[in-house]
């Protein structure tokens, strides 16, 4: 396959981890095609035979972090998600699940950044531990232990939702 395509392929799991990282689809959007940008630019430094998600995976994590410092300089905050974000759902089965989601999307947005990056990597992509500390930068234990601390916090949360 080229690498465009294993590109195309993995899109999803990368729109998924941009709007846990970023809190807001719209921005994780904007991350996502501002990773895939730099990744076509860059194509050349990935290594075949390599995880091509894992390398995406940090291209993104160090974007968002250069998106994050650039907005907390210019003083600018996340906006919450609108409130007609559920206009357009039909029936009850459709609309609990839909609270549910939104119940777990809004524990996963109050966990600290590093919480949330391990339990996006960990728990919804389904990387192994391994392939995630490599993806973060971090040593297994340390991403061990901030998965740990964010399954407990969201637990916690959830109760507390239910």
């Amino acid at each position: 396959m080229s690498f465009e395509r294993d590109l195309l392929a993995i899109l999803p799991r990368l729109r998924r981890f941009a709007a846990s990282l970023s809190r807001d689809r719209a921005d994780g959007d904007d991350l996502c095609q501002a990773a895939v940008e730099r990744a076509l630019k860059a194509r050349d430094q990935w290594q075949a035979g390599t995880r091509l998600d894992s390398w995406m995976y940090r291209i993104m994590r160090n974007l968002w972090i250069d998106e994050a410092r650039a907005r907390q300089r210019a003083g600018k905050t996340f906006a919450p998600e609108e409130a007609g974000a559920t206009v357009g759902y039909a029936g009850d089965r459709d609309m609990e699940a839909h609270i549910a989601l939104s119940d777990v999307d809004q524990a996963m947005q109050a966990l600290p950044l590093e919480q949330r990056e391990a339990i996006a990597l960990v728990l919804v992509e389904g990387l192994s531990y391994k392939e995630a500390a490599e993806a973060l930068g971090i040593p297994m234990g340390t991403l061990t232990s901030r998965l740990v601390r964010g399954r407990g916090a969201l637990i916690e949360m959830m109760g507390e939702a239910a």
